[in-house]
């Protein structure tokens, strides 16, 4: 009874974070990726302006960091399961990180730029040197990040700088231009634009810094979900309320402190800390919250509709790129630009309605969605998506 109640909380988790994720992702879908920040470009009305601001504080950089967290906490159980079954996990592992980077290829590629599975199978393959590390390990190397993450937002922003200056400029020019091409424009117009656009120039270093930085700005999170499945913080959520309530009333507070620090005073030393910093704070926050909140309502309907929603994670956010390029792009209705940030999250709450209702119907008739189906069979080379078990004198004769 205990390990179903782990699991589903972990899946109702793994819901919760696609509803951020999904009214982040709004401003991308509605303004692209760079737009996003810059929407004085767009004309906001002054409410829409303080939407964003909200947005920035309450969702922007603390979901995706849960998805994180719970994909850490994902492998370690994935160890264990693989390993009850006197099977070992590297292989599956790889396997698995292989086909997220070559789904998010083909998102990336046909669909948004604002994919998240190439990342994540590649950090997978790098987590693979931690998993058999003791939890204090994992603590430690975390804090280490967190570390080195709060130094980088240390670094002031030297405006005067102009190489900077002409980034910026870039940036602004194609973003101007992406109004009309992507509210009018085809679907191979817009596929052409994503796939050899660089409005950050031919800034080498630039791109050295991100490819080497993105890493260690999140793996913390990912570590702390290896962690707390070692640590089994989630094995029993009714005896460890208490737990999550005391991390909810410390940490939400503290990100959203820290968050609206930066937001408030973008130019004072430690701004672009309190930004990176209070994104993990904020999360953690929202973790033991949802925790929380989870302990004292399930069973419930609702806590079904978003365990539903977390077991179909990789169909639905998927999915959810289909609805969103469909509605804002030219090839669809072509409201890029034009619903506003206020509007946006009213669609982006309907969105995910309807994906709590419908995972939950469609988990009544399949066992899995297609697309989890699919990278289950090719974890584990098994066209029923299951690991068989394999017999100790076997293991003991392949030692």
């Amino acid at each position: 009874m205990t390990t179903r109640k782990r699991v589903r909380l972990i899946d109702g988790l793994r819901g919760f974070s696609l509803l951020g994720i999904l009214l982040a992702n709004m401003l991308i879908f509605q303004y692209g990726m760079f737009g996003k920040d810059i929407l004085h470009l767009f004309h906001v009305p002054a409410a829409d302006a303080a939407a964003h601001n909200i947005l920035q504080v309450l969702v922007e950089g603390s979901f995706m960091p849960i998805f994180a967290f719970v994909f850490g906490f994902g492998m370690i159980k994935m160890k264990e399961s693989l390993n009850a079954k006197n099977r070992k996990a590297g292989w599956p592992l790889v396997r698995r990180f292989a086909m997220l980077i070559a789904l998010g290829l083909l998102h990336s590629t046909f669909l948004w730029d604002g994919d998240i599975l190439l990342f994540y199978g590649a950090i997978g393959l790098l987590l693979l040197i931690f998993m058999n590390r003791k939890p204090k390990t994992l603590m430690v190397w975390s804090i280490i990040f967190l570390t080195v993450t709060g130094l980088i937002g240390l670094a002031p922003e030297d405006k005067a700088d102009k190489e900077m200056q002409a980034m910026n400029h870039r940036i602004e020019n194609y973003v101007q231009s992406t109004v009309t091409l992507y509210a009018e424009g085809s679907y191979a117009e817009i596929k052409h634009d994503r796939n050899t656009a660089n409005p950050l120039g031919n800034d080498r270093a630039f791109a050295l810094i991100m490819v080497l930085f993105s890493p260690l700005m999140t793996a913390p999170m990912f570590l702390m979900g290896m962690y707390s499945a070692k640590k089994g913080w989630f094995a029993d959520p009714d005896e460890n309320k208490g737990m999550y309530r005391r991390g909810m009333l410390i940490f939400i507070p503290l990100g959203l402190a820290m968050k609206s620090f930066h937001l408030l005073f973008p130019e004072m030393i430690g701004a672009g800390t309190g930004e990176m910093l209070g994104g993990f704070a904020l999360s953690i926050g929202y973790i033991m919250g949802f925790s929380l909140w989870y302990a004292k309502l399930a069973p419930s309907p609702l806590m079904e509709r978003f365990e539903a929603v977390g077991r179909l994670s990789l169909t639905n956010y998927l999915m959810q790129t289909v609805i969103c390029t469909t509605l804002f792009y030219g090839y669809g209705l072509g409201w890029f630009g034009k619903v506003g940030v206020i509007a946006g999250c009213g669609l982006g709450l309907i969105i995910y309605g309807v994906q709590l209702f419908a995972s939950g119907w469609y988990l009544t008739r399949f066992k899995s969605g297609p697309v989890e189906r699919v990278l289950r069979m090719w974890t584990y080379f098994s066209l029923d998506g299951k690991a068989k078990r394999k017999k100790a004198k076997t293991m003991a004769v392949e030692a």
